[in-house]
């Protein structure tokens, strides 16, 4: 499995206390590299080599939950060859 980035808007995540409450319920689902969390938006973006769906249901316990989008980790970017006349 690849690298993918997953981002989940977590409607249950108005504070603090609760924004390290979803950290840590994420946080010990094997294959997680990184994750973040913003509390303006409610969103968590998590990277690593995991499922979304487990993800989400550890953060159903916590309040309601919707995926946003999953995808490819890092974006690679196209490369525009050139070539030269001999």
């Amino acid at each position: 499995m690849a690298q993918q980035k997953v981002v989940l808007k977590v409607l249950a995540m108005t504070d603090e206390r609760a924004k390290r409450k979803a950290m840590e319920a994420v946080a010990d689902i094997y294959g997680i590299d990184s994750i973040a969390a913003d509390l303006k938006e409610q969103k968590m973006t998590i990277i690593g080599e995991m499922d979304a769906v487990k993800i989400a249901n550890k953060l159903k316990k916590i309040g309601k939950v919707d995926i946003v989008s999953v995808g490819p980790a890092k974006e690679e970017k196209k490369e525009e060859k050139k070539e030269g006349k001999k």
